[in-house]
């Protein structure tokens, strides 16, 4: 391994290399920010320039742009609650709030040093455990990502507010609903269409998180006549503001370890990617938190924005592992550069630790690089990025709504997909004067997929009995945590209740035996 390590130092320090890793952070973050262009556009945009250079250095700038792009996506999340991508969505949650309140640089210097805090640790375990991982992510099997996916929806509490249970888990549900329009995966056949070809496959999540979270926000501003105000509402002196106090570094310290290692594992799993693994952690560091800080969540909370953003970047690390050892592609990204590697006459798979050592050795090395480089681009541009908060309202408005139907207009090219926003929208905005969340059905949406093929092939191989939940060791474990973490609400309102303070008359009842 030593020697491999040696291999790709050499490779990846060459000064061509290294410019490719500079360029490709660079392209990345800025095509991140803009609604619509996520890593896919980002890495597709790159593979012409791949073709007259080497393999190697092929791979290193598509990577750099690849965790440039979710780098960067987390910009117009935080600034104008536009997510830049798909895997940056959970980010709006907390850190659009922390703009409105005047701390907008805070946010955004925090985004960075979790997110290269993330891709770092994600890129010394794939340097010393590649081979090992490979073997454990050929190990989950349908029934074990079913149950993953299971486990995955339990954290829908984590997106609900104090007495809201009932709502996320309905949000859920039409979530749920939304992923099962188009065809189906099993026979092909379409579904939910209404004889339209448009919906054949299905709605882009890309779509959906517009129309919930951009559009719907610009008009309820509009509505709440907040256009009129022309100077901003948020206090410029403190935007270009990056410092963290120690007290908030102590808070998000375990909460940036324990998303490094939770987000890099769920990156390594095929078909996971860094989407799931920043909804997952987001959840699963609500649910940690205590029942004051909870409360913080989705109001601006600093561990709420830590943990997406340092998962995602983790993952989108891990995602190499099932592409590098096993020739599987773990995202979208990722499956675009394997064809990219193929094209170059490079065939990722076990072998490729043999054939092309350097190849596989300088895109691990090339990764650390990358996160320092992303690092040192950023943070010096914090302060005239956060700027983009002090635009007029009157201006801001228009631009957000321009760069959200353009972004989404450019994946399909099909005005239906305009409309469609514009549907969803309405009917987003209709949920939200009801109080209604709108991230348990963008979660919903997420995994319903996955859920639904994994169960089909899950029933297939086991004759259509569900005993495929508990024949497995690992299968029965996840749902038994999934069934634990869903009962966990549950059991603590009925502590409380049972220790709940009693008065006088109820005192006096239970000593009269009533």
């Amino acid at each position: 391994m030593l020697d491999g390590i040696f291999t790709g130092l050499g490779t990846a320090l060459m000064p061509f290399n290294l410019m490719m890793v500079v360029v490709g952070c660079f392209a990345g973050t800025f095509i991140g920010m803009l609604p619509g262009l996520g890593p896919i556009s980002a890495v597709a945009l790159m593979i012409p320039i791949t073709y007259g250079i080497d393999p190697s250095s092929g791979i290193i700038l598509m990577a750099g742009v690849y965790y440039g792009a979710v780098f960067g996506g987390s910009t117009a999340s935080i600034l104008i609650n536009a997510p830049g991508c798909a895997s940056t969505v959970v980010t709006a949650f907390d850190g659009y709030p922390l703009a409105q309140k005047g701390q907008a640089g805070k946010a955004l210097a925090l985004a960075a040093y979790c997110s290269f805090t993330g891709g770092t640790v994600g890129a010394i375990i794939l340097l010393f455990a590649a081979p090992a991982l490979a073997a454990v992510s050929l190990s989950f099997q349908s029934s074990d990502y079913f149950a993953l996916m299971i486990m995955g929806l339990t954290a829908v509490a984590a997106f609900s507010g104090k007495g809201q249970v009932v709502k996320a888990m309905l949000m859920t549900v039409f979530g749920l609903m939304i992923a099962t329009v188009g065809t189906d995966i099993m026979t092909g056949a379409p579904r939910f269409t209404f004889g339209s070809v448009n919906l054949i496959d299905g709605v882009s999540f890309l779509l959906l998180a517009m129309a919930t979270f951009a559009l719907t926000e610009v008009i309820m501003t509009v509505l709440n006549r907040k256009y009129l105000d022309e100077e901003p509402e948020i206090d410029m002196a403190s935007l270009g503001s990056m410092k963290l106090s120690r007290e908030e570094i102590k808070e998000v310290a375990p909460t940036v370890g324990r998303s490094s290692l939770f987000g890099f594992l769920i990156g390594v799993l095929p078909g996971a990617g860094a989407t799931i693994a920043s909804f997952l952690a987001y959840g699963m560091e609500r649910n940690l938190a205590s029942a004051k800080n909870k409360l913080q969540f989705g109001k601006g909370s600093l561990r709420g924005l830590a943990a997406p953003e340092t998962a995602n970047n983790a993952a989108s690390t891990g995602s190499f592992v099932p592409l590098l050892t096993l020739g599987i592609p773990g995202s979208g990204t990722t499956a675009i550069m394997l064809g990219a590697l193929i094209a170059a006459g490079v065939q990722p798979g076990p072998r490729l630790f043999v054939d092309n050592p350097e190849v596989f050795w300088s895109v691990i090395i090339s990764m650390y690089v990358g996160n320092l480089v992303l690092l040192v681009l950023n943070l010096p541009l914090i302060p005239y990025i956060s700027r983009l908060l002090a635009i007029p309202r009157p201006i801001l408005i228009p631009l957000i709504l321009f760069f959200s139907i353009t972004g989404v207009y450019l994946v399909s090219f099909n005005t239906f997909d305009i409309h469609m926003m514009v549907f969803i929208t309405i009917a987003a905005i209709f949920l939200k004067l009801l109080q209604f969340p709108m991230a348990p059905m963008l979660l919903g949406y997420i995994l319903g997929g996955i859920m639904e093929q994994n169960l089909s092939r899950s029933l297939v191989l086991s004759d259509g009995s569900f005993a495929f939940l508990w024949e497995r060791p690992l299968t029965l474990s996840i749902t038994l945590i999934a069934v634990l973490i869903l009962s966990l609400p549950l059991l603590g309102t009925l502590w409380r209740w049972i220790n709940r303070p009693k008065g006088p008359e109820v005192v006096m009842n239970e000593a009269e035996g009533r």
